[in-house]
């Protein structure tokens, strides 16, 4: 399964912090896609492998229903057991290439990158799509360091796939990322965060389309 760059236009990445359990992060998964998500990346990194196995597996069935992929951050393991579309991986991670030796040619592989160096790498390795940021300064990962639009530009300007940028976008600061040449932004509490995630949903989309490549 390769990628289709308008699925990258809301790139929803769960946080369980304002979700209060399973049952709550996946009712707000309906609502994110719902909202018009095309992607869904379940991040669990603090959950035991029994708990995020029995999560990811409501989690695959409820994006297939809903027609969203889903992705698996970090763990191909739980990827390839539970029939996910696909694996996020970051720099410190397994590399893309084994990645793809393990889940096969179909799956969708994405890699964080931070640099062209990183980015042609991982192109290189076989990603599919990349995740470039810190855009901006995000409490999500509070070792992420953001990167200049210089440089977002200069990565979406040397790789051929699809590239979407993370990192504390948000409603009030997505339109800076005008002419990057994004296909999209990935989001955490701008959508997660949100007392109506169905509504944060429609309104990112419609501000990533103006960003949008």
């Amino acid at each position: 399964m390769k990628i289709d760059a308008k699925r990258l236009r809301l790139y929803a990445v769960t946080d369980r912090a304002w979700a209060g359990g399973t049952e709550g992060l996946l009712r707000q998964v309906a609502e994110a896609i719902d909202g018009g998500a095309g992607i869904v990346q379940l991040r669990e990194k603090h959950l035991g492998q029994a708990d995020f196995l029995t999560e990811a597996e409501r989690f695959v069935a409820l994006c297939r229903e809903k027609g969203a992929v889903s992705i698996i951050n970090d763990n191909v393991d739980i990827a390839a057991q539970v029939g996910a579309d696909g694996v996020h991986i970051g720099q410190e991670d397994l590399e893309a290439g084994r990645a793809r030796e393990l889940l096969g040619p179909d799956k969708v592989i994405g890699v964080s990158a931070h640099s062209v160096a990183e980015a042609l790498a991982a192109q290189a390795a076989g990603a599919d799509y990349l995740g470039v940021g810190a855009a901006f300064v995000t409490g999500t990962k509070t070792d992420a360091k953001p990167i200049s639009r210089e440089t977002i530009r200069a990565i979406t300007a040397a790789v051929d796939i699809p590239v979407v940028a993370i990192g504390g976008i948000s409603r009030d600061n997505i339109l800076e990322l005008r002419d990057c040449g994004l296909d999209g932004v990935a989001v955490v509490s701008a959508l997660f965060a949100q007392t109506d995630v169905k509504a944060a949903a429609e309104e990112l989309l419609r501000l990533s389309e103006e960003i949008a490549r």
